[in-house]
């Protein structure tokens, strides 16, 4: 059974840092196409960055140049660093498949920046 297990949310001050993690069990992170998503209050999740299974990465305009994906092969864990955060970066923060079929959804890790 996959198991995607997101942590290292927290409330930080604007300007300030967090780094994320996404545990997964149940699947092999290496050889699938993954991506951090984000859901603030009212609005819809939406894709912030993407690693492919090739190691190539991609992000949304919005967080282009601070936030940084990246993966621990040996540990199965993907992280999200995030630098220079801002209020408008608050929200749930989830990993997940890119593809069209999700695994189940994690719980998430609550990011708030306060301004």
């Amino acid at each position: 059974q996959v198991q995607l297990v997101e942590s290292g949310g927290g409330l930080v001050q604007a300007g300030g840092s967090l780094r994320l993690s996404c545990a997964a069990s149940g699947i092999i992170l290496s050889i699938n196409d993954m991506g951090w998503y984000r859901q603030a209050p009212g609005k819809q999740r939406e894709l912030v960055a993407s690693m492919y299974s090739g190691g190539s990465s991609n992000y949304a305009d919005s967080v282009k140049g601070r936030f940084t994906i990246s993966r621990d092969n040996a540990k199965n864990t993907m992280y999200l660093q995030m630098i220079s955060l801002k209020p408008e970066d608050t929200a749930v923060y989830y990993c997940n498949s890119l593809g069209i079929m999700s695994y189940p959804w994690g719980r998430g890790t609550q990011v708030t920046v306060s301004s």
